[in-house]
């Protein structure tokens, strides 16, 4: 069967966030096997899909080298490039029924506009140990699936050299522990709003080069900070990065990005 290598959110290839992509099997696999799978692929997420009666409509499963996670952007967008660009499937839109509830993915323009649910952070008190691990004081600090640390600037954002184990012990107010998006306004020339990084340790990835999920946190906080729904994000992993451009509607989050397929591969299992 084939395996795709899809680098999500980007524009050329080795940028943004790689994932890979199995085609669609027609009765989930074992989840032992899904995991097994993930580990030898070695990337930020492998993701499964799964057939239904309708065409445009997938199951939707993520999982890290260590774990099933129940929200993944990068991932999402690159199954529905392999669904529209690789296996030429024709929909004006694909739904994909996820631990996170149905996502629903596009065309739009050059690249692929995904409709996720928002994760408005609230604002909470210092995190005992963050500014420790991260070897800057954070200007506020709040917390959603993940905790947010706004820095007072975007030079502080790029220098960020956390203690990977120190991160991965913290959860403050959180949802999930060890996951911890650091963020400040970007400077005028960038030609984005805001740049971010996000530190993963809690779910085995030290750093992500570009994260749908951690957006759906941003864009609300954003939103509100700019005064208005939509906002430019560049995630500045070093050597890497991605941009991605959100717009608030409601309770959800539209998040707009490209994706580039790398590798074409033949699984032998």
């Amino acid at each position: 069967m084939k395996q795709w290598t899809v680098d999500a959110f980007a524009a050329a290839p080795f940028r943004g966030n790689p994932a890979c992509v199995v085609e669609p099997f027609d009765r989930w696999p074992d989840t032992g096997w899904m995991q097994a799978l993930a580990k030898e692929n070695n990337q930020a997420e492998t993701a499964f899909l799964l057939r239904t009666a309708d065409p445009a409509r997938f199951g939707l499963r993520w999982f890290t080298p260590g774990t099933e996670v129940d929200l993944c952007g990068h991932a999402t967008l690159a199954a529905a490039h392999v669904l529209l660009a690789e296996t030429g499937l024709e929909a004006e839109a694909l739904t994909f029924d996820t631990r996170s509830g149905p996502l629903i993915v596009q065309a739009s323009g050059q690249g692929y506009e995904m409709d996720f649910p928002a994760d408005p952070p609230r604002r909470t008190g210092p995190v005992e140990g963050l500014a420790r691990a991260l070897g800057v004081e954070p200007v506020e600090v709040w917390a959603g699936r993940y905790l947010v640390a706004v820095l007072a600037d975007a030079a502080a954002v790029h220098a960020v050299s956390p203690d990977i184990r120190a991160l991965a012990a913290l959860q403050g107010e959180a949802g999930e522990a060890g996951q911890v998006i650091v963020c400040a306004r970007a400077d005028a020339p960038d030609g984005v709003d805001v740049v971010d990084r996000f530190f993963a340790p809690g779910c085995g990835i030290d750093e992500d080069p570009a994260t749908g999920s951690a957006h759906c946190i941003l864009a609300p906080l954003y939103a509100d900070k700019l005064g208005r729904p939509d906002v430019r994000f560049r995630q500045v992993f070093p050597g890497r990065g991605g941009d991605i451009e959100t717009v608030l509607n409601g309770d959800r989050v539209l998040l707009r990005g490209q994706a580039v397929t790398v590798i074409e591969s033949m699984l032998r299992l």
